[in-house]
């Protein structure tokens, strides 16, 4: 009897310890994994283009849903359209970008002078939302998400815009 009650609670720390380590951890997701869930390519007004998986990032929610940003290659874009289109910007959550109110979606994104403007994949602007600029920025790099508080900042080298996820 002793000897089935042992298996039995070596059975069940195993699949505990199985669970837990297929659990991830909601914020910012690391890099290497970022890059498992990021698209390699974006299709954006009529055109696929292939996204700097060294310039993305990705937020994991505690439900296990995604917020996903990465630079494109705008090369063969009319400049009008690539001017605002600078990356590709995924939510499978409702979120407030700077003020403004965002749902699930795949979405075209550029800072553009003192705005964070969020597109449709038809380059039919959708959102625009004041962006900041950080002057104590140490390393400004391309693209990254960081944390602030429970929100999030999506930055673009030094400008940035505030990402809430509701």
């Amino acid at each position: 009897m002793k000897s089935y009650a042992f298996l039995l609670m070596l059975m069940i720390s195993s699949v505990c310890s199985t669970w837990a380590q297929e659990t991830k951890a909601a914020g910012i997701v690391p890099g290497a994994e970022s890059k498992t869930v990021v698209p390699n390519s974006f299709f954006y007004r009529g055109k696929s283009a292939s996204v700097q998986l060294r310039n993305s990032g990705a937020i994991r929610t505690s439900d296990g849903r995604y917020v996903l940003a990465g630079l494109v290659d705008t090369a063969g874009y009319a400049s009008n359209v690539a001017e605002k289109y600078q990356g590709l910007f995924i939510t499978e959550v409702k979120l407030k970008v700077g003020d403004a109110g965002l749902v699930p979606g795949e979405y075209g994104f550029g800072f553009v002078g003192d705005k964070f403007v969020i597109t449709d994949v038809g380059a039919n602007d959708v959102i625009s939302a004041s962006a900041n600029t950080d002057s104590e920025l140490k390393r400004p790099v391309p693209l990254k998400f960081a944390e602030e508080g429970s929100n999030y900042r999506l930055y673009a080298g030094r400008k940035y815009v505030k990402i809430h996820i509701e």
